[in-house]
């Protein structure tokens, strides 16, 4: 029943409107939501230091302010990412600012790290009752003048609270938000959070844009490497505009789904070249099937996100995803997700 409805609001209502309420009836019938029958253990994967039961997670810009962590788990996410989460409270871009262009099946949003900032998450987080592996990722207030500082303040407020911590300088929606990939900037931030980290033994995961040159891939690759944060998760939004047929495709933002399941899983078979095993990455973008997640296991990824599929399939997509990349290990003959890790991007 509850799966049902959360099906039906996301495809009928208006965009924000839907998102709104499946996270309102998220947090209020979490407990009735019938937990995912348990995963085949094929399908899991530990990396991290952490055990995850499958590598399908739910990416962040969902549970923008770790409201429903827990509901989520319950569908069958092997882990959920929460966020983005600023320190100090704000409404992000002027309605509207997400946009569904279902021909293309993609989304297109502008919605400027809108969120009720880290205290409240950091009280949200803390009333966590599953063992579910949840993730926060953090950002900038859009009005700050010392974006590193916002970033290492989130991080200390928030990462005793999370299995691991998110770091995203991808976003096309703050401006001027993507100059910190540079490698100076990036250099720093990446050093101000290690240090902050100090004896903690949370991960640090990089979120890098899909709009990136060979150049800039080398430099963050190595900035990463030399810096010590355990992965990178590939890719956020694109600011790129394919052949698209919907009505909203003008309009400016992030792009997401499956425009941008080509490029973002091409950028991440390069930082798997770039980076071996040595960082362990997280693909993003354009998932709809198992066979999409077995394509970005194979060009580098331990672990994948969705998000978009979700909104025009409904939580039900988890558990179909799991199926079917269960039948391609089957196929292939792979005893475990972790031997395709890369296969194709040797």
């Amino acid at each position: 029943m509850i799966v049902s409805m959360a099906a039906y609001i996301l495809r009928v209502f208006p965009a924000e409107t839907a998102h709104r309420a499946t996270i309102k009836l998220g947090s209020v019938f979490s407990g009735l939501i019938p937990r995912a029958e348990a995963d085949d253990p094929r399908l899991a994967v530990s990396v991290l230091g952490r055990d995850f039961p499958n590598p399908i997670g739910l990416a962040a810009g969902f549970d923008k302010d770790a409201e429903v962590s827990d509901a989520m788990a319950r569908f069958g996410f092997g882990f959920v990412e929460c966020g983005t989460v600023t320190p100090r409270p704000q409404s992000g871009n002027p309605r509207p600012r997400l946009f569904r262009l279902p021909r293309d099946g993609a989304v297109i949003n502008r919605m400027g790290f809108n969120n009720k900032g880290m205290e409240n998450a950091a009280r949200n987080l803390a009333r966590r009752k599953d063992s579910g592996i949840t993730g926060i990722n953090i950002g900038t207030n859009k009005d700050s003048a010392d974006r590193i500082a916002d970033y290492a303040a989130a991080f200390s407020r928030l990462a005793p609270l999370a299995d691991y911590v998110t770091v995203n300088v991808s976003s096309p929606n703050t401006p001027g938000l993507r100059g910190l990939q540079n490698r100076e900037e990036l250099a720093r931030l990446l050093e101000t959070l290690v240090v902050a980290r100090g004896g903690m033994s949370v991960p640090l995961l990089l979120k890098i844009a899909p709009d990136l040159d060979a150049a800039a891939l080398d430099a963050i690759a190595e900035v990463a490497l030399a810096a010590g944060i355990e992965g990178l998760i590939v890719s956020n939004t694109t600011i790129a505009r394919p052949a698209l047929a919907s009505p909203h495709r003008g309009e400016a933002g992030g792009l997401s789904g499956r425009p941008l399941f080509a490029p973002s899983t091409e950028i991440l078979r390069q930082m798997r070249r770039r980076g071996g095993s040595r960082l362990v990455l997280v693909g993003v973008g354009g998932i709809a099937s198992g066979a999409d997640a077995y394509a970005k296991v194979r060009a580098g990824a331990s672990l994948v996100q969705l998000y978009t599929a979700l909104a025009y399939q409904g939580p039900g997509l988890v558990g179909r995803i799991k199926r079917e990349l269960l039948d391609c290990l089957v196929r292939d003959r792979l005893a475990s997700v972790g031997e395709a890790v890369g296969l194709d991007a040797l």
